[in-house]
């Protein structure tokens, strides 16, 4: 059987990042039989068809909305996957993962099983920040879970020690933690010299959305 393990999310969003943030220490610290590929996909949404397409089992690793307390780490298995990410999505590459799952299923090539495994994010708004220490410390319990939901299709993982990184070695997690800059240094969640510019008029969300703020500028020759 071809298995893939596969983390999606977007590293820049704090908590957001959580899928490949376990990937990464998958690939660290652990060695699977050949027909077991580990996988970033970060954002690549419907880029990621022919992957999801040529697994058998494929293990998804995200950071969910399920409503429940910050760093609670919850599975979901088979059918239920699609219909969760479309109910309870937080972001683009939600909504493109499950493109790529109706895709894959449109195409008659689906994973006989696929198992859904997500955390709670604490914060999500803090660009350029790393998980929250509630959220990081689901790594290894998510990791756990998988491998002991591989242990059914006879896969065992070997315990290593690697050195290596994601695509680009900027994105190491603790290379990605020491070298942030300072908030003074650069701006995490907004620039006060627009937000309190004359002529910008902030107004409450319009949705159930509560990460956007509307932000609607008078043009009157001032910019």
């Amino acid at each position: 059987m071809n298995i893939l393990l596969l983390g999606i999310g977007n590293v820049l969003w704090a908590d957001e990042g959580f899928g490949v943030r376990v990937i990464e220490r998958l690939q660290k610290s652990y060695c699977f039989p050949d027909q077991v590929k580990v996988m970033d996909g970060g954002t690549q949404g419907v880029y990621l068809v022919e992957h999801v397409q040529a697994a058998d089992v494929l293990i998804v690793f995200d950071a969910i909305d399920y409503g429940l307390p910050p760093g609670t780490l919850k599975r979901i298995e088979n059918r239920d996957v699609p219909n969760f990410l479309g109910a309870k999505k937080m972001s683009l590459h939600q909504t493109g993962f499950q493109e790529v799952l109706a895709m894959a299923q449109m195409l008659g090539n689906y994973p006989q099983h696929l198992l859904l495994i997500g955390v709670q994010p604490e914060e999500l708004d803090d660009y350029g920040g790393s998980l929250r220490p509630i959220v990081k410390a689901q790594i290894q319990p998510a990791i756990d879970m998988a491998i002991d939901y591989l242990q059914a299709f006879g896969i065992k993982a070997e315990a290593i020690n690697r050195d290596g990184d994601l695509a680009d070695p900027v994105l190491n997690i603790q290379r990605y933690e020491q070298e942030r800059p300072t908030a003074d240094a650069a701006c995490r969640i907004g620039d006060d010299r627009v937000l309190q510019a004359e002529g910008v008029e902030l107004r409450p969300p319009q949705s159930s959305d509560q990460r956007s703020v509307q932000v609607e500028v008078d043009y009157r020759g001032k910019y």
